[in-house]
């Protein structure tokens, strides 16, 4: 029999098909696993962690960024990055936080998705504190 007749072309087709039928009924056909009840209490743990933790960098971090000790009434009077200061606050916290929060209850790696949100607020906090200092 020759390599290229269409007995030997027939026998390959029925050979390649049936990988791909059961790759397909692999890991993306499966669902995942339902949550427990200690996993969806640890889920809102996780979730008021993030949701605390953005409110005081929202609230506190642009007090913390302004304040002054040695200015006579507590406060930087120039402020050179305010505009800057403002966005992060008001738009760039808020919006991590529901991002995290969403991701938190969407994705199996909740903890590792939290630990990013925390360290993204806190990246933010440090930015805040550091448009607050600059110099005017």
């Amino acid at each position: 029999m020759e390599p290229n007749s269409a007995a030997a072309s027939g026998s390959r087709d029925a050979e390649s098909d049936a990988p791909a039928d059961s790759t397909a009924a692999g890991p993306a056909a499966q669902s995942p696993h339902p949550r427990t009840a200690a996993e969806r209490i640890g889920l809102l743990f996780l979730a008021a962690v993030v949701l605390g933790f953005g409110a005081v960098v929202f609230v506190f971090g642009p007090l913390m960024a302004i304040a002054c000790s040695s200015c006579q009434d507590g406060v930087r009077s120039p402020i050179r990055f305010e505009t800057a200061l403002m966005a992060t606050d008001l738009v760039g916290v808020p919006m991590t936080t529901l991002c995290t929060l969403v991701t938190i209850f969407t994705v199996q790696r909740a903890a590792r998705a939290a630990g990013i949100g925390l360290g993204i607020l806190l990246l933010l906090l440090l930015v805040q504190l550091g448009l607050g200092q600059a110099a005017a």
